[in-house]
């Protein structure tokens, strides 16, 4: 099926266009990965900050990581019609560019079901993001999150999928995540 055919039929509303979760009772279980991407604009120094280790609160990244790997766990209690599942991993990284100063966020959540992994890579991700403007925020209140999207998928009935227009920075190909 087609993008312009699934738009016509939305999934979460009933026959009366009630919210409604949609029944994965009969899909095939299939493994299911999902790679979403925010950025998250600081100032100069409070990127220097961070990848040195000096800001007040702790280590920034780490933090981060572990905000984001728990709010994926957390995605069925967060989002209304988004089903429970029990992902199999999620990993969340990141990339530091000075041009425009910032910090690329990348959350990979992986699983075994019947229904896509999207919105905990989603969760992740912007969770990791505000928690790091929540933990540099007294040193930089200017920070901003941005382009947060499903950078790619793969597994399910739609199948695989890229983002075609990636927005916000590029990473170049010999970036250190870190």
């Amino acid at each position: 099926m087609g993008d312009e055919q699934r738009a016509d039929r939305l999934t979460h509303l009933d026959a009366r266009g009630r919210a409604s979760m949609v029944d994965v009772g009969e899909k095939p279980v299939t493994r299911r990965e999902a790679v979403a991407r925010a950025c998250v604009y600081m100032e100069p120094g409070t990127l220097a900050a961070i990848l040195g280790g000096d800001v007040e609160k702790g280590e920034v990244l780490q933090i981060a990581r572990v905000a984001g790997i728990m709010a994926a766990k957390k995605t069925g209690d967060l989002i209304p019609l988004c089903h429970p599942i029990g992902v199999d991993r999620v990993g969340v990284e990141f990339v530091a560019l000075d041009e425009p100063a910032c910090l690329i966020v990348e959350a990979t959540a992986t699983v075994r079901a019947k229904t896509g992994v999207e919105m905990e890579a989603m969760v992740a991700v912007t969770t990791a993001a505000l928690t790091i403007y929540d933990m540099c925020k007294a040193r930089d209140r200017g920070m901003r999150v941005e382009h947060v999207y499903v950078a790619r998928k793969s597994g399910g009935r739609s199948g695989d999928f890229s983002h075609p227009e990636p927005p916000g920075p590029k990473v170049p190909e010999d970036a250190r995540w870190r």
